[in-house]
């Protein structure tokens, strides 16, 4: 069983910076494609990023390409989300989650949610001033 745990949550103002970090043990990251999802009250989960096991591939959804970049150490066991000028529509709870799939070069945020096999317990960003 992968153990995922999300931190790097916290309050910030509008324009803000965070960095989120997943961080897997149980089972090697390596070989798992990553993606990052996102829940706002009220609304479905969504996905954010996601980021292929070497690397070779990532993918963003259309409402942070450009302020959010995805990264992974696999050494380490553990995949960031860097989020640079924070809106409050950024707002929600954050998960991390693997699919082990460790042959890919490409992933999309609008996979399947359910084919990720393991998930963090989630982490807090609230954007607001």
């Amino acid at each position: 069983q992968m153990l995922l745990v999300e931190t790097g949550g916290g309050s910030v103002q509008p324009g803000g910076s965070l960095e989120l970090s997943c961080t897997a043990s149980g089972y090697r990251l390596g070989p798992h494609l990553i993606g990052w999802f996102r829940q706002a009250p009220g609304k479905e989960r969504e996905g954010v990023s996601c980021i292929t096991p070497r690397s070779d591939g990532t993918n963003y959804a259309n409402s942070v390409k450009g302020r959010f970049t995805i990264s992974r150490d696999n050494a380490k066991d553990t995949v960031y989300l860097r989020m640079n000028s924070l809106k409050p529509e950024d707002t929600g709870v954050y998960y991390c989650a693997a699919l082990w799939d460790p042959y890919t070069s490409s992933c999309a945020v609008g996979d399947d949610q359910g084919r990720y096999e393991f998930w963090g317990q989630g982490t807090q960003v609230t954007v607001s001033s």
